[in-house]
This record gives structure tokens, C-alpha cells and sequence, in this order.
């Protein structure tokens, strides 16, 4: 790894996870011998959105149930369970956080998906697969940490093949205006790297994708964040994204819901298709 890649991942490390999860999964009544994606929904699909996100996602994608799909930046694995749940799909997961892979395999395991869903540790910007190996691809809430982001549609368009179905969806700038930190994907200026819906298109064009719709969902996000930041504001649930955030979590939400407030970023979705 290089110095940015080792602070990214020193960032999302967070210690005990797998252990943390179960237990909130236990103290909310669930029994471990037959969870589901949905009892998991709270903790590991974090991005801005939840469950609600990944169901947007997996409309626009219109996947059919044979689609080899990839994750880029899978986390703990949360949307790539939910796709193969309800899609069929298999799916295949890459993270540069050790354990959220860890915890991403575990919990897949636990909820019996293990023959269509698998994750490796590995960086976005030189993956362990061949060329034209995946049917479609989604990124949720990754490129924010990474300043080449040339690099990373090139390395995706290189595993993907023609024709392929790409969604991203992340956190966009919409200014030059500097952010208030910590937000979740970063403490500092020095790990976040945000592009400009514009800068986005280009570096997928030049990578050959020919970009689709674009959806700014900073409403939907607005409604999103008001029920987190009074959720972090009560006694902590058992299970919650509080679990991977740890102690700044009300801050981290309160300060992303701030940036959005002042128009200076925006949740983003791109459609974009291998050419």
C-alpha cells in the first residue's frame, strides 16, 4: 500500500467488528443460525441511504440473475449480499480494509450466502482479476478516498466486459468551498478526494464508458440524515453504523448533513455502460 491507501485503511480498521456485530444481532433478538441480509441492514449498509440506496441501485442496474457482478470497495459486504439476494446474481467484493473482508466473509457465512457472494482485500487500482472477467459493476461510496480516479475507471473498465453495466455512487463536490471533518469516509482533507459530477464523466469517458443518467440525490439524502442524527443522538442501539464509526459517528453524520446543507457536496448516482 502506499501512504494515502495505509491511512484509508487505518481509518475504516476499526477492532472487534465481527464480535461487535453479532453481539447487536443478539441483543436485538436474532437468532445467529438464521440471519438474513435484512436483519444486517442497519450495520452494514452505511452508505448514505441504507437499504433504500441499494435497492435504487439495483433498479437502475437491471440486473437479470446471470450477471457476474463486482463490487469495488465492498466494505463489510452488505450491498453485495443484497444484490445476490435479490437478484441471483453472483457476486464478487474487493476492499482495502482487511477487516472489513474479514468481517464481509463472516457475516456472508452467517447468512448462508457463501456460494454467491465472495470478498478479497485488494486496492481498487491494480485488482487480482483477469481482463473482461465481470458482467457489471457498482461502486458505492469508495472514490471519495482515492485521488486517481483515472486510474480507477481504467482498472474497472479493464476487468469489465463491453456492455457492461457500471453504477457508481458517491459523494460528489459541488464547489470549491472546504468541507468540515471528520465526515465518514475521511478525518482529514488528506484522505478525501471528491471530483465534481463533470470531472466524474470525463475520467469514465476516457476510461470507455459512455455515461448514462446522472441523479443528484441530495433529497433524498437530507431525509436520510435527519433520522440518523436523531438516532445517534439517543441511548446507541445494539446494532447501528455507530459500530464502524465508533464515538464521532453523531459528528461525522451531523458534518456530512452540514457540507450538504451549504451545497458543498452532493450524493450522486452515474450509470455509465462498458464500450
Amino acid at each position: 500500500m502506499d501512504n494515502i491507501e495505509t491511512i484509508v485503511a487505518n481509518h475504516y480498521t476499526v477492532g472487534n467488528l465481527d464480535k461487535n456485530i453479532r453481539a447487536g444481532l443478539i441483543a436485538t433478538g436474532v437468532d445467529l443460525n438464521k440471519v438474513t441480509v435484512n436483519d444486517l441492514s442497519v450495520v452494514d449498509e452505511f452508505h448514505i441511504g441504507g437499504r433504500a440506496a441499494t435497492d435504487y441501485i439495483i433498479k437502475q442496474m437491471a440486473l437479470t440473475g446471470r450477471e457476474h457482478v463486482l463490487d469495488v470497495g465492498s466494505g463489510i459486504g452488505g450491498a453485495a449480499r443484497v444484490i445476490a439476494a435479490q437478484t441471483g446474481c453472483r457476486v464478487s467484493g474487493i476492499d482495502l480494509t482487511y477487516e472489513y473482508v474479514s468481517v464481509a466473509k463472516s457475516l456472508t457465512d452467517l447468512t448462508r450466502q457463501s456460494d454467491k457472494v465472495d470478498f478479497q482485500t485488494a486496492s481498487a487500482l491494480d485488482m487480482p482479476y483477469d481482463d473482461a472477467s465481470f458482467d457489471a459493476a457498482v461502486t458505492i461510496h469508495v472514490a471519495m478516498n482515492i485521488a486517481d480516479r483515472a486510474g480507477l475507471y481504467k482498472e474497472i473498465a479493464r476487468v469489465l466486459k463491453k456492455g457492461a453495466k457500471f453504477c457508481i455512487y458517491d459523494v460528489m463536490k459541488k464547489g470549491d468551498e472546504p468541507l468540515e471533518f471528520p465526515v465518514p469516509w475521511a478525518d482529514t482533507q488528506v484522505s478525501s478526494h471528491l471530483r465534481t459530477p463533470d470531472q466524474v464523466v470525463a475520467h469514465l469517458q476516457d476510461a470507455g464508458f459512455e455515461v448514462g443518467d446522472i441523479d443528484d440525490r441530495t433529497a433524498f439524502a437530507n431525509a436520510y440524515f435527519t433520522r440518523r442524527i436523531a438516532a445517534a443522538s439517543g441511548t446507541p442501539s445494539p446494532l447501528g453504523p455507530h459500530l464502524i464509526m465508533g464515538a464521532s459517528a453523531k459528528q461525522k453524520f451531523t458534518n456530512i448533513r452540514a457540507n450538504l446543507d451549504a451545497g458543498r457536496i452532493a450524493p450522486v448516482l452515474i450509470m455509465a455502460t462498458r464500450k
